[in-house]
């Protein structure tokens, strides 16, 4: 008796196996591109502080968040290191998102704007939930300071103090 049909197709379905994992050839790609990773922010002296790809910021009125507040902020000194995995306290603000370690809120609407604060409600996502939020972002101390504060049902009962990464 012999074994070499079940060997043969072992053979065969590995082969196709390894057929379908090689990649597709530019002409071949989909037509959609897949999400694009979260921003990686290298800064340096005299750069705006907002991750590449960002929209620029927008002046208050616009139903932007304020530019003064656009940009990376760290609950603490390691948050704004470039590169750590763990900053788990990176908040980058963009124009109409915020984007944190591991939800993103957009901006839905504003309620109150001014240079250096806002209320406004975001839709939130994340971890494979999504909710609804009122915050305030204010600046303080010439700029350097972020103050958020959540209101409503599960909302923090303190402040977030961020420094300007």
């Amino acid at each position: 008796m012999t074994h070499r049909a079940p060997l043969t197709l072992l053979t065969a379905a590995a082969l196709l196996a390894l057929a379908a994992c090689e990649r597709a050839t530019p002409d071949e790609q989909p037509a959609t591109d897949p999400a694009p990773a979260a921003p990686q922010v290298t800064t340096t002296a005299g750069e705006p502080n907002r991750a590449p790809g960002l929209d620029p910021p927008a002046a208050a009125g616009d139903d932007a968040i304020p530019a003064a507040m656009q940009g990376r902020w760290g609950l603490v000194p390691a948050d704004c290191e470039p590169g750590r995995a763990d900053a788990k306290g990176l908040l980058i603000v963009a124009p109409r998102r915020l984007e944190f370690y591991e939800s993103a809120a957009t901006l839905t609407d504003i309620n109150e704007a001014a240079p250096g604060n806002v209320r406004a409600a975001f839709a939130f996502t994340g971890e494979g939930m999504s909710w609804q939020r009122d915050m305030t972002l204010a600046v303080e101390q010439g700029g350097e300071v972020l103050v958020r504060r959540e209101f409503g049902e599960d909302a923090a009962t303190e402040p977030f103090r961020y420094t300007k990464c």
